[in-house]
């Protein structure tokens, strides 16, 4: 992959490896820490605790009754996309009680994935909105559950109000090769950005 465009973003390693902090954002339930764990290269570090009868009245659980754990600060993985690229992943916490982590979290950041569950469009407008606000570039991800409806990917656009030029792709957030793709699909993305604002100059 041609790193054209990253010459000021990210750190230089050993063997002139560059490596890029990218977050992995979205709503509650929409597949975060999964994605983090398939495609880590590394054993990831999670801080799931166990969801309780005492957090039901904060954690609305509508259209995710099964799920058992939660994010509490963040996820981290790490993944080599080629020889000359490690991207480092960090997951938000998708509740609202934990969204005041977030500002420190994207510090440093160069993009993000925004997971989507279609099930539940509405749980994923505030990491959109949140994107806008910090001004990170991002990429929206649509979780495929088993029990997802099919939509056309113009649909769920205009759906969020996703402008034209942020890429919208399908995956299964279990899938260690969907979720890679995601992520080339970001570094692709940043990439065109680059080159389009060295172009203005």
């Amino acid at each position: 992959m041609d790193l054209k465009g990253f010459e000021q973003a990210g750190r230089h390693t050993a063997g002139d490896t560059r490596s890029v902090k990218v977050m992995i954002a979205g709503g509650f339930g929409t597949g975060k820490t999964t994605m983090v764990r398939s495609v880590s290269d590394i054993k990831p570090l999670t801080t799931e605790e166990t969801l309780t009868q005492a957090s039901a009245a904060v954690d609305h659980l509508i259209g995710v009754a099964d799920k058992e754990e939660t994010t509490v600060s963040l996820d981290f993985g790490k993944i080599g996309i080629n020889d000359s690229l490690v991207l480092y992943l960090f997951g938000t916490p998708g509740q609202e009680r934990f969204w005041f982590l977030w500002n420190g979290l994207f510090k440093g950041a160069l993009g993000a994935v925004v997971l989507v569950d279609t099930r539940r469009l509405a749980s994923s407008f505030r990491a959109i909105e949140e994107m806008e606000r910090q001004k990170v570039p991002f990429v929206i991800a649509l979780n495929v559950f088993p029990d997802s409806k099919h939509y056309p990917v113009d649909e769920i656009r205009d759906a969020l109000d996703i402008p034209e030029h942020i890429p919208v792709v399908a995956f299964d957030a279990r899938d260690r090769a969907a979720s890679r793709d995601v992520l080339v699909t970001l570094i692709h993305h940043l990439r065109e950005r680059s080159a389009v604002a060295v172009e203005s100059r």
